[in-house]
């Protein structure tokens, strides 16, 4: 008889033994989409929009229209497949449901991870970059280890608190792209006399506008953060696929508006030449814009780190639960209901990862495995749409999505994977 057998056997007999500790459900619908929000604007818009601009001019707001359609296939597969399976670990457990293979599972989980940590060891950089212009000897590794240290501890406090916090800077950030289009708002009103400059009319501007779009793709990776936290939110089974769905259609409304007022209101040359294109725009309208929306970046970098060592976290949790990975990893701590020790792990990765390893070499394959795990992920879906028992077994109000979904979002991660192969061979 296993541990957790003789634990569930002694519990209803009433023989005083305790259940483990459990993950707290107290995410709800609205805080969800909040941090789904989250984890995409901070590392899209705030980061791409320059570099966007630079491939498609001033068709970077179709681009994101493009990338929209192209990530939302994958959207929708992991929505349905988070409201199938609510459970933490995501991505290796809808692989290990989809392929009935363990090693698949854990390889997928294990890039899922290192994806997420590699993330919040750029951002860790990056703040370190922000603390040395306001405080220059300050050394950046200080700077490192305090923020990733400081935000491990709220991400092991409790979900609750970290989901509110997330959720309060989500919308400080979006106060900050809400600004931008403020600053804008005279440039928009040109719109109707240029309207013709948004439509691609020669070969150059359609192979910029995929260009751009390829990039403008990983604006919108997100939702992978929101199902990994399926064991923590109420009525998961309908509340995960509405968040994902709410999440991309109001991602693709806020970077479509703020596309619009960058093309419109600067120069192409002068967005594309920009470390932080957002600033530059707000100051077209007033100085003080512009020194907010600095500010605001700063938070939006923590909010990245903060999400992705909660997402690294659970995914040990799910493969501990498992047994793909030592147990005492993924054990839920019995006051905080969080996974402690997995968080730990996660905070020491990014420490290591930020102050040893040369950042670039990490970097160069983390879109790859992304694309990887998508792939993976898509895959998993279409082999459980043939299996009967998967059909049979949908419950009442989970999202069931028609074959081709996950088939396109297959055929988009695998091309966009040969892509990024083709680049670093060559």
């Amino acid at each position: 008889m296993t541990v957790k057998v003789a634990r569930r056997w002694a519990v209803s007999y009433g023989l005083g033994m305790t259940p483990e500790p459990a993950l707290r459900r107290t995410i709800g619908l609205s805080m969800l989409v909040l941090y789904g929000l989250g984890t995409t604007i901070g590392g899209g818009i705030y980061v791409l929009i320059g570099q966007i601009a630079a491939r498609a001019g001033m068709l970077a707001p179709l681009s994101f229209a493009v990338a929209a359609i192209l990530v939302g296939f994958t959207a929708l597969s992991y929505a349905e497949l988070g409201s199938r399976y609510p459970k933490s670990g995501g991505e290796a457990m809808y692989v290990k449901h989809g392929f009935g293979r363990r090693d698949l599972a854990v390889a997928v989980g294990s890039m899922a991870i290192l994806c997420g940590l590699v993330s919040s060891t750029t951002l860790a950089h990056g703040f370190a970059g922000y603390v040395q212009n306001f405080a220059p000897d300050i050394p950046s590794w200080v700077a490192i280890v305090a923020i990733v240290v400081a935000i491990g501890v709220l991400a092991a406090w409790g979900i609750g608190e970290s989901v509110a916090a997330a959720s309060i800077v989500t919308v400080i950030e979006i106060g900050g792209l809400v600004l931008v289009i403020w600053a804008g708002g005279p440039a928009l009103a040109e719109m109707p006399d240029r309207i013709g400059e948004l439509m691609p009319l020669s070969w150059n501007a359609w192979t910029g506008l995929l260009s751009a779009s390829f990039l403008a793709f990983f604006a919108f990776i997100g939702f992978g953060d929101m199902v990994n936290v399926a064991e923590e939110v109420k009525d998961a089974e309908r509340a995960v696929p509405r968040a994902v769905i709410v999440t991309l259609i109001a991602t693709l409304i806020l970077y479509v508006l703020v596309a619009l007022v960058a093309v419109f209101a600067v120069p192409i040359d002068r967005l594309a030449g920009s470390d932080a294109p957002l600033i530059v725009i707000a100051e077209t309208r007033a100085p003080w814009a512009g020194r907010a929306l600095g500010v605001i970046g700063i938070f939006a970098v923590l909010n990245g780190i903060l999400i992705q060592i909660i997402m690294a976290a659970r995914i040990v949790h799910g493969m501990a639960r498992e047994g793909w990975v030592p147990a005492r990893l993924g054990r839920v701590h019995a006051r905080t209901q969080t996974p402690v020790r997995a968080t730990v792990l996660a905070v020491a990765t990014i420490l290591i990862l930020a102050l040893v390893f040369p950042i670039g070499i990490l970097a160069e394959t983390t879109s790859l495995m992304v694309l990887i795990v998508a792939s993976a992920v898509n895959g998993a879906l279409l082999r459980l749409k043939f299996k009967p028992a998967y059909r049979r077994g949908a419950a009442a109000g989970t999202l069931r999505l028609p074959i081709y979904v996950p088939a396109a979002g297959l055929v988009v991660s695998t091309i966009f994977s040969l892509l990024i192969v083709a680049n670093l061979l060559s």
